[in-house]
């Protein structure tokens, strides 16, 4: 078996998935009751698959790297909105991810050692003013000599992908160290050769502490990738670490590995990574046992000390799992038993 390092980058295209109503039911069911209102506050389909595709990727992940049971996965959020785990695995003892979104995609990246931030651009054409016009609404975020390389890149189209680079940079190393809206990007400055090689000048000094990458994920959606050292978190999040003090070895050896490819998931798959570990551990908080013998063309899921009220959960999990009920539940003392069809 290989051996578990602890770093993940993870994408979904979420254009590949068009749930039923009943479908997307489902999915969400498989999350802690607390995260659905979350998901449930936009209008817009798409965003809510993305809020859905998010916490199902964060959740899965942190199942597949540090193999905690489904329902003691504890995700919380620093006062600036970045989720943590909060009770982190001794292996890693700086175990922290990062989650993108936008457009057609969302991601998540891992680090065991290291800061992470991960940030998706869509780089959309701007409606109703010129390139110029848009992006220097965003002039005083970028430093003289980042203007003076996006608006010499050459064709409109080509000087709004320059700006989405530096842009998506930027919201890396923002949401690598925890810090909110209230962050001057301007005390930000990147440097590269042909977008290899990327570096970071903090307040006009480089630093050695940082390392970035960028990809396109297609012609119109880039990812950043940064990694970086504990130290440089903001407080609220530098707490939630085991190892802030990392030292200068261990550091240099992380940031200087190459930085790995997207796996490309689909919902599916998470869907049913999830719901396998919700079968075989419990769910929704209830823990519970499960034993199964064949019937004819079906099996028996007994399911003992199990309440009446996971029954709909539960059948919610059987459909994602493409298992399909043809009986009703006989209620017993002890719990549900369940006839389905595999």
């Amino acid at each position: 078996m290989e051996e578990e390092t602890g770093v993940r980058r993870w994408l979904v295209d979420i254009t590949r998935w068009r749930p039923s109503p009943a479908q997307f039911d489902a999915a969400a069911a498989l999350l802690p009751s607390h995260e659905r209102p979350a998901i449930a506050r936009f209008v817009k389909e798409d965003d809510r698959k993305r809020a859905l595709v998010s916490r199902l990727l964060q959740y899965s992940l942190v199942h597949h790297v540090l193999r905690i049971p489904f329902h003691q996965i504890n995700i919380c959020r620093t006062p600036e909105g970045k989720p943590y785990l909060q009770k982190n695995c001794s292996n890693f003892p700086n175990f922290n991810f990062n989650i993108s979104h936008q457009g057609d995609y969302v991601g998540i990246a891992s680090e065991p050692l290291c800061l992470v931030g991960l940030d998706i651009v869509s780089i959309s054409k701007p409606q109703g003013e010129t390139t110029t016009e848009f992006i220097s609404n965003f002039s005083s975020y970028l430093t003289d000599h980042e203007w003076n390389c996006i608006v010499r890149a050459g064709t409109p189209s080509e000087v709004l992908t320059e700006f989405y680079r530096y842009w998506c940079l930027k919201e890396a190393f923002v949401k690598a160290i925890g810090a909110g809206v209230g962050f001057g990007l301007h005390r930000l400055e990147f440097h590269h050769e042909h977008w290899t090689d990327i570096s970071i000048h903090i307040d006009g000094e480089v630093s050695r502490k940082w390392r970035f990458w960028l990809s396109e994920l297609d012609e119109v959606h880039l990812a950043s990738i940064a990694k970086g050292h504990p130290e440089d978190a903001v407080s609220s999040y530098k707490k939630t670490l085991s190892n802030a003090t990392v030292v200068e070895e261990q550091l240099h050896s992380t940031l200087e590995s190459p930085d790995g490819a997207f796996t490309l998931w689909t919902v599916e798959q998470l869907t049913q990574s999830l719901g396998n570990s919700l079968t075989e551990r419990g769910s929704f908080g209830l823990l519970f046992t499960i034993t199964e013998h064949d019937i004819r063309s079906t099996k028996v899921f007994a399911m003992a000390a199990t309440p009446l009220s996971f029954y709909p959960a539960f059948l919610q999990t059987c459909s994602v799992m493409g298992l399909i009920s043809i009986d009703v539940p006989c209620i017993e003392k002890r719990g549900i038993t369940l006839v389905i069809e595999i």
